[in-house]
This record gives C-alpha cells, structure tokens and sequence, in this order.
C-alpha cells in the first residue's frame, strides 16, 4: 500500500504522545502547556462572585500600623477571639498562623526572676506581681479565650529543617492501619512547627496549611491530608469542614474498580462519615485538593468578605456583623510572608485559597485530577491518532484540515464537559499536540513527495503570487517560467500619501506598524483580486496581472482591486481618527499596455518584475491623483477593457516623456451601484468637458455652476473653474488640443 509510510509517519507523534501519557517518557513541554491550559480554563471559568459565608480576618498593613508590628500579644490575639464569638456571633473560627513559641512582651518573665532573686525580700512586689499575673500571662489569656469554642489552629509541616519540631501536633484523623497496607502517595514530611502546648491544650483541632508548589513555582492544591511519620494529617480547610459538619470520622475511599491491583498507589476520595452518612471528598494521587479559585484574590478580589483585624479589636465593626460567618485570621501583609504565586494571580493570599477550599467543600464544588486520569489519555489518544494516521493520508489537503479540525474540537470539546460538568481535570496538552504534529507531519511528508518541478515552482512564484494562483500553476507547472516575456497586463502603482510628515511626527517603530498595517490590508485586496505583488517601495506598492497567469479580465480585476484599497483607506481612517491617530491617503495610478514580465536583476539580486513604457505610464498617474484631488487615475486603456465600471474622465495629458496626450480616468463605482443623481452628475460633466476643449468658456460657467450645485465640495469641479477663470482671459487656440502638460514625474 503506498500509504504506509504516510501512515507509519503520522503515527510517530502518538507513539511519543503514549510513552508521555503512561510516564515512559516525561516531556517538560506537554506539562507545561497542561498547566497552561489548566490556568486558562480556571481563569475563564472562575465564578467571580462573593461567597457571604466565609469572612478572612486581615491582619493588613493598616492592622500593623495602628496595633503594632507582628507578632501580636497573644492578650491582642484574646481580645479579637472574644470579639468574634462574644460580639460578632461568628460561627466557627481558623488560626492561618502559628504560635510556635511563648509570649515574653508582657515582660512577665522577667518580673518572675526578680520576684525569684534580686527582689525576693520585697514582699509588697511579690504580692503585687502575684496579683498581676493573670493580667500579665498572656498566652493564659489567649488559651482562656479558645477554650471551648470552635477553634481550629494553624501548623505546617515541614523537610527542610533536618527533621527538627517544635510545638504539639494535634491528633491524627488516621492511623496507617486504615490503609490496609495499600503504599498510597501522601505527601509526606519529617518536620513540623506546630504551636505551643498551652494553646495546643486548649484548642485541640488543628490543620496544617501546607499548599503544594508545582515545578514551575504555582501553587495550583493543596494536599487535604498529609503524612508524617506513619500518622496522617488533615488540613486547616479539612479540619474546619469537619467541625462545621459535626466532626464526621475520617476514612480511606479506595477505587471500586475490582480490576485494580492492591498495589494501585491512589484514593479515590476521603470519606467523611457521620452515623449512617457518608460523604466523599474526591482527591487526586497526592491525595489533593486543586483549589477552586473564585477570583483573582486580595481584599479587592471580591471573591470574600475582608475585615481588617485592627477594626475588630478596636471594635470599628457593628455587633453582629459576622453573624454566623465561617472565619478566617490571615494576612495580606507582604512582610508576613504569606503571598503565594497562584494560576490567578502571581501575589495571592495564602489564608484565601483555604477559604476556597473551604467554599467548594461546603458546595460540593472540588476540583480533582482523578486516578483514572491516563487511563483516559491513553484512550483518547489511541482513538485520535488512529483515525488522524490512517484518514489523512487518503483525502485532499482542504478535508485534511476539516478533519484535524473537527477532531481536535472534540478532544478538547470532551475534555471541557468533563472539566465544567463533573469537575475532573483531565490531561489535554498531550492530545492537542499529537493531533497538530499529526497533521503538521502528514502535510509536510505530502508536500516533500510532490514533484520537483511544482516544488520549485511554488517557490519561485509562491512570494509574488496569491497561493491560488499558485495552486492552478502546479497543476501544469511546465506552462510556467521565470523567462522574461511580452504580454498585454495591467500595471498599479500605489502610493501612501503624507508619509513624509507622520514620518517626521511618529516614532520609528509606531511608522513602522502604521506601515505594515496599512500594507498588509492593501495587499491582501490585491492577492484576492489575483494580483501579484511586485514591490515595496518605501510608501509605494506596486502590482500587476496577466502573469504568470493570464488572467483575461486583468483590467476589470485591477479596478476592482484600486476600488476596494481606498474603501479599505476610508475604513482605517475611521479606526485612526477614533484612536486620535494621523490620518493617510493614497494615490493609485493603473494603465495597461504591453509590458515586459520575467525575472530580472543582477547575479546578486533579482526579482520577477514587469518594465516598459507602459508601466512607466501607470506610474506616472499614480502621481497625477493628488493634482485632481482623487484616490485613483486610470488610462483609457484600462477604462476600456474595464466596461463593468461606471467613469469619469478627468482630462487629458500629456505626461513627462510622452508626447502623445492620454485621455485619464476616475472609477466612480461599479456600475450597477451607479444612482441617477450620479448619472446625471457624469452626463453634465461630460458636457462641460466637451465645451471646455472647445474654449466655450460661457457655456463652462453654466454647466459648472450646475455641477457645483450637484456636488459643491469637489476639488475637480474648483480646479477646472479656476483653469476656465485663467483661460478666459487668454485670446482664442486654434492648435489648443484641449490637454494638459506635465513636466514632472
């Protein structure tokens, strides 16, 4: 079968793709480019509204400034706890800080040495300082007030301090008995910074508030339960969940699928059981959480309610203003340290992505990247490939890219109904890619098999010619050469008028995209018109048809190119003017003739270019349309094998290097767009024309009062009634031929 290698071609991709997917082969990019994909879609997907129920207590600049710097009293820390439950009714409250060590800024210690030494015998202060004790131990204040009530305190866990702890750990929700025996991929630690004892004592439920930094620094989930030395656990946003929902047990969820091996290295889900009640929090292979970003994060993000701290303790707030509110103390601080680089955002509040977690635990709204992840990736590549190797290589390129096309919108179609209907973060990266490189290959081994001559011929013409022309040039390829030839074509030239001075007003690199903008929609009318670019000149492009293909209605396609280039002048004006940038004007000139086309130039340099008298003459009326005030002169050749056009003959001249005198023309509109008044105004003019050559100035006074009725404000009409105002007074011509002389280029 000839196709075979076409085939074993395309397959390549999806072999590299396969050993990607399974973990063979890690290929940095597809990761990348997954992540890419993942932070686009959460940004685009983000809800971006207010959830009323979780309120984050900053400890801000502004705190910092009126309290103090951190770390706080803990007698400051009572005072804002009091204030929560005592005033504002809060129903559960989360420490994203840690009280690692004991609060000396009483000085109480030191008054106790003294008591104990130097001032023992002093019986009045040691009374005195026994009655101050209460007042002065303020991390007795502090435990005081986070005795019985729902508070849940902040840890981290750590394995970059050699294994070194401080603090007490809390209980672990899970033994590793439960696992039975399965080896699943915690995140694990040798470390921990926990808080101290007393507080520990007095508020015994707490969290770590570890997030995992992905390989290129974001932090993109955090793991809901974590290991340290063979015990397991739970994170702040876990812990808080589960004491709103009444402390349910936790447990182990393993995957039902009875296929898998004991050996399979991943939970489904957490459970979380209370009586008869069951829920199941889905996880991925670290047994993490993605975090569900409902916005771009920050007081502003208006994803949560923000309350200073320092007006919670000065009590600024209305009682009862975060009545039954889930609670979080935090920072946004940048000093404190807690700003995280996120897929929204690269400065994001740490405390806020647990109050997101928190959010989609209560709304059953949990991203997760499920164990069965490359199972799918396998399937939807082996099907996408599969069709891509063995359908591309059979059909034209057109149906080629209509079937790429409509595979990869269902790859990516499939992967976004998962992704917004179940919540599962599935790999795309890998399909999109093979799918592209399939095609890419598949186009490119057809394109090297192609034959010599049209390879070299696309080349050759591909620069100058519209890819269509082209493509009805390969078909015959040997018709065609760069061998300069004689043949009837239109040329235009077109000039951008007023370069000079936006040259001296604008920047180099705002004249260059004003340039490349204006050429660029210039030469796509010209390219759709079958026309072949010629050159660039500085603010000039030049054009022409008839070759290398011939083209019978060059003239018609010439006109209908100059008429859309300066409708298409007019629209960028539009876009200019509401931009308060300069305004442009161009110049056309068209004239058909014999002309010489072929591929021109010196050993160093050439071109496929046209030259002869009459491309001189189109380039000289190219430079005749600022003297009539128009966008676009035409020679009556051109006019004449351009019928399908309604005309206004302009005059006739005599141009540098010409001695006889050519009839020149405006292309009004096609002429079946041309209006009564239109013609009207065009059958007068004719008629003014007439009695101007025959130096009938009277009757040019009336038709010209008559014309300048129709259209007052054309510079034609100003610019003949001041030659008919000159000429009256010169006595009568009989060798006047009625045309006009140009000395200049």
């Amino acid at each position: 079968m000839r196709h075979w290698p076409r085939i074993a071609v395309t397959l390549l991709p999806l072999l590299f793709a396969l050993l990607h997917a399974v973990g063979v082969v890690r290929i940095g990019v597809l990761e990348r480019l997954d992540n890419i994909i993942y932070d686009t879609r959460l940004r685009a997907t983000m809800p971006g509204t207010l959830d009323d129920r979780i309120v984050i207590v900053d400890i801000d600049e502004k705190s910092l400034a009126e309290v103090g710097r951190w770390p706080w009293g803990r007698n400051r820390l009572a005072d804002l706890t009091d204030e929560l439950f005592d005033r504002q009714k809060i129903a559960i409250l989360g420490f994203d800080v840690v009280f690692a060590e004991a609060d000396e800024s009483s000085g109480l210690k030191r008054l106790n040495e003294l008591a104990q030494k130097e001032l023992r015998d002093q019986g009045g202060f040691v009374d005195r300082l026994r009655q101050l004790q209460p007042s002065l131990d303020y991390d007795a204040m502090f435990a005081r007030a986070l005795e019985k009530r729902p508070i849940v305190l902040g840890y981290y866990l750590t394995s970059d301090r050699d294994g070194r702890t401080s603090g007490v750990l809390p209980a672990p929700v899970m033994g590793k008995e439960a696992l039975q025996g399965r080896p699943i991929t915690f995140t694990t630690w040798n470390g921990y910074g926990s808080n101290i004892a007393q507080l520990a004592k007095a508020a015994p439920v707490a969290g770590h508030f570890n997030p995992i930094a992905e390989s290129d620094g974001v932090v993109r989930s955090l793991p809901l339960i974590a290991e340290y030395k063979g015990q397991y656990y739970e994170s702040l946003s876990l812990a808080m969940f589960r004491m709103l929902a009444g402390s349910p047990t936790v447990a182990p969820g393993f995957p039902r699928e009875r296929f898998l091996s004991r050996n399979y290295q991943g939970l489904e889900s957490i459970q979380l059981k209370l009586g008869a009640k069951t829920l199941a929090i889905p996880v991925d292979e670290r047994v993490a959480a993605l975090v569900p970003f409902r916005g771009f994060g920050s007081p502003k993000g208006g994803s949560f309610r923000y309350v200073s701290a320092a007006d919670l303790i000065s009590k600024a707030l209305p009682a009862g203003s975060l009545k039954d509110k889930i609670v979080l103390v935090g920072t946004t601080a940048p000093g404190l340290q807690d700003l995280r680089v996120t897929p929204v955002s690269e400065i994001y509040p740490g405390v806020e992505a647990h109050a997101n977690v928190i959010s989609g635990l209560l709304d059953g709204n949990i991203l997760v990247k499920p164990d069965y992840a490359i199972g799918y990736d396998v399937v939807v590549l082996m099907l996408a490939g599969l069709l891509l190797a063995f359908a591309l290589p059979l059909i034209t390129a057109t149906r080629a890219v209509v079937l790429s096309i409509i595979v990869i919108a269902v790859v990516a179609g499939l992967n976004l109904w998962m992704y917004l209907g179940f919540g599962l973060v599935l790999p795309l990266a890998g399909a999109l890619t093979m799918c592209v490189t399939a095609f890419a290959l598949n186009m490119s081994y057809g394109y090297f098999v192609e034959s010599r001559s049209k390879r070299e011929l696309a080349h050759l013409f591909g620069t100058y010619v519209p890819p269509e022309l082209v493509d009805e040039m390969v078909k015959d390829p040997d018709s065609y050469s760069m061998v300069a030839t004689n043949r009837q074509m239109t040329v235009m030239f077109c000039d951008m008028r007023g370069f000079t001075k936006m040259s001296e007003q604008m920047e180099p690199l705002q004249l260059q995209a004003l340039l490349n903008e204006v050429f660029s929609r210039l030469t796509s009318l010209i390219r759709a018109n079958r026309g072949t670019i010629d050159k660039y000149m500085g603010d000039c492009v030049m054009a022409f048809w008839g070759a290398p293909v011939e083209t019978p209605d060059h003239a018609h396609l010439a006109v209908k190119s100059a008429l859309e280039m300066a409708n298409a002048v007019r629209a960028i004006n539009e876009e200019h003017r509401a931009k308060g940038m300069p305004e442009i004007g161009i110049g056309i000139g068209c004239n058909t003739g014999n002309m010489c086309v072929g591929d021109m130039g010196s050993n160093i340099r050439r071109s496929y270019t046209v030259i002869g008298d009459a491309v001189n003459l189109g380039s000289r009326l190219e430079g005749l349309s600022k003297v009539y005030g128009v966008d676009i002169v035409v020679s009556e050749s051109t006019r004449k094998l351009a019928p399908d056009f309604g005309w206004q003959e302009l005059d006739r001249v005599r141009v540098k290097g010409k001695d006889q005198a050519v009839s020149i023309f405006w292309p009004v509109a096609p002429a079946n767009r041309i209006g009564a008044d239109t013609e009207a105004e065009l059958k007068t003019w004719a008629s003014f024309l007439k009695s101007y050559r025959a130096q009938d100035w009277d009757q040019c006074d009336v038709l010209m009062l008559n014309l300048l009725r129709m259209n007052a404000k054309k510079f034609l009409y100003h610019l003949y009634s001041d030659r008919v105002a000159s000429m009256r007074l010169l006595p009568f011509d009989l060798e006047w031929d009625g045309a006009t002389n140009f000395e200049t280029k």
